[in-house]
């Protein structure tokens, strides 16, 4: 008779499962939007998975999350709607915002995900907004920013920090460092390379973490989420990782050398994941292959269902616009 894995070795391969099913789901977006399937512009977080995963199994249901043009992992993470995302994409009436926001805004309040936002910077004064809402109603809801090293050069960077961190609010700032910002190379672009570095100036706590390894970034987010639930203020996550794909679908990266990629995709995180399961004897060759065959299997079955939904009626255009 088959034992119950340990909680331990159940939180692991959730980890891996969850990091399967973004990697799934962005694999065949890349796939879709290249066919012309999906309308719009696409930009994935292929190789950055751990990130999204490590955080989102340490929020709870309730807590805020607002996200970037690269926002398909957080989302998933944060338990929103697999079949409802895709529908988003395919700009399907049925969508989670009715097919008019696309890869680039998708939205679920009902989840505590504020949006996904093509301005860059955003995520963070919106997650100040959300978490001075907790605040003030007491709510113990954490809010989540996931950004861009890059967006650490617009205002909005500082001026969220110093709101946050002068009226201390539950807000976790995610930095996703993964070296390029668009088509630069952001190590070239401050003299401080460190984002968690510039804290200081507003005395925000801060740390550093392996961005590709899914466990660490999971127990340094819990840390963080517990301190910001506490009332002790925001903190600032920086999480080391890198970009697999161009800025957007299609880009052909000539501004990366030949070499950088290769030696990432080496650190791909869920072999890390999958590698350090099997040597503490927490899953099977064939529990990790089931695990990406389901995912798999369902982001297929979203895709056929998304095809299959009717598109918007013309009129819905002038529908949940607000004017004079």
């Amino acid at each position: 008779m088959p034992t119950e894995p340990s909680p331990a070795a159940a939180a692991g391969l959730e980890l891996f499962s969850v990091m399967a099913l973004i990697r799934a789901f962005e694999t065949r977006v890349a796939e879709l939007y290249r066919d012309g399937d999906i309308p719009g512009f696409v930009h994935t977080s292929l190789g950055q998975e751990a990130v999204a995963a490590g955080v989102g199994a340490a929020l709870q249901d309730d807590d805020y999350l607002a996200t970037t043009h690269r926002g398909h992992g957080h989302c998933l993470a944060k338990g929103v709607d697999v079949d409802g995302m895709m529908a988003e994409l395919f700009a399907r009436a049925d969508g989670l915002c009715r097919g008019k926001g696309g890869s680039m805004h998708v939205a679920d309040p009902a989840r505590g995900v504020l949006g996904a936002n093509a301005i860059v910077g955003a995520s963070m004064p919106l997650a100040v907004g959300a978490g001075l809402s907790s605040k003030l109603r007491k709510q113990g809801r954490v809010a989540v920013a996931f950004f861009g090293e890059g967006a650490v050069n617009q205002g909005a960077f500082h001026e969220a920090l110093n709101l946050a961190a002068i009226w201390d609010l539950p807000v976790l700032f995610v930095c996703e460092n993964n070296i390029y910002a668009e088509f630069t190379d952001s190590r070239r672009m401050t003299r401080v390379p460190g984002v968690a570095d510039r804290t200081a100036a507003y005395g925000i706590e801060a740390s550093v973490v392996d961005g590709n390894d899914v466990e660490a970034v999971h127990a340094a987010a819990s840390a963080a989420a517990a301190r910001c639930r506490a009332g002790d203020g925001p903190v600032l996550l920086e999480a080391e990782t890198y970009r697999w794909h161009g800025h957007y679908e299609g880009d052909a990266q000539p501004y990366k050398p030949e070499d950088e990629s290769a030696a990432w995709r080496d650190q791909d995180p869920l072999i890390v994941q999958a590698r350090r399961l099997a040597e503490r004897g927490d899953a099977t060759d064939a529990d990790l292959d089931r695990v990406r065959s389901e995912a798999a299997e369902r982001v297929d079955a979203a895709i056929e269902r998304a095809r299959a939904l009717p598109t918007p009626e013309p009129e819905e255009a002038f529908a949940h616009v607000f004017g004079d």
